[in-house]
């Protein structure tokens, strides 16, 4: 999965200055248990943002191989930015910001919006820097009732730490058909985890950390207590998988 970044970002200035096309190069190396959300919320993005940038069809990631990071911004300037300011605060060099935006002096004009191609440190920074900017221009205001259901919501569903370990449909002695009648066989993409059933019930839908929404669809004789074992489509993967900790949330 080793990629190389090499976009290119154009506008038009609303000084009246062409947008000169930029490029810039935003690699992060995967360590040993990231997950593709935890790594998009660190550096100001989304997961399906992440994952379609990376040509990537499940969640599923290993340690050493690099993901592209959408490293390009942009913010709109606001009554008393100064070129120099926004520099100091968004972690970037002024020469550079003048340079993606085709300035020609140190002048911004209110409603302005500036382009950025942000170094993976600032962007770690930035979502921080815009809830200030944005906090700091409007008054706030209560919640939508809806929305606080949903946050108590997400807070109520219950998450365990759990040993993880990896099968396929072809595993010594296996069918390939799950306790809860799945064919494997016949769908080695399926996301199923085998799950002690006095902890998690089958049929219950799951996250699991680096792996993504399963079905508790099986059970093995060494699946108990907080331990669950993940199906992958191949041996290589599953041997790849290894064992590790990771947090699984029930999801209903």
């Amino acid at each position: 999965m080793k990629k190389t970044i090499l976009s290119l970002v154009g506008g038009i200035i609303l000084t009246g200055f062409g947008f000169t096309s930029a490029s810039a190069e935003a690699e992060y190396e995967i360590q040993p248990g990231d997950t593709v959300s935890e790594i998009a919320e660190e550096y100001s993005s989304t997961t399906d943002e992440v994952m379609k940038l990376n040509n990537l069809s499940s969640s599923l990631i290993y340690a050493g191989d690099t993901l592209e990071i959408d490293n390009q911004k942009t913010i709109e300037v606001q009554q008393g930015d100064t070129l120099s300011e926004l520099a100091r605060d968004l972690n970037v060099e002024m020469k550079d910001l003048k340079e993606w935006n085709s300035l020609d002096s140190d002048l911004i004009l209110i409603g302005q919006e500036l382009e950025l191609n942000l170094s993976l440190n600032a962007l770690k920074q930035f979502d921080e820097f815009m809830v200030n900017r944005d906090g700091s221009q409007t008054t706030t205001s209560p919640e939508p009732k809806e929305t606080s259901e949903s946050n108590n919501e997400e807070e109520a569903k219950e998450t365990l730490t759990m040993e993880s370990t990896a099968y396929t449909a072809e595993c010594a002695g296996c069918s390939g058909i799950t306790a809860t009648g799945i064919n494997l066989n016949q769908d080695r993409d399926k996301k199923v985890v085998a799950v002690d059933p006095d902890v998690i019930p089958l049929g219950t839908k799951v996250h699991v950390e680096g792996y993504g929404e399963a079905i508790a669809g099986d059970t093995g004789g060494a699946i108990q207590g907080n331990r669950i074992d993940v199906h992958l489509p191949t041996k290589s993967e599953a041997r790849q998988w290894g064992i590790k900790t990771v947090d699984v949330t029930i999801l209903e």
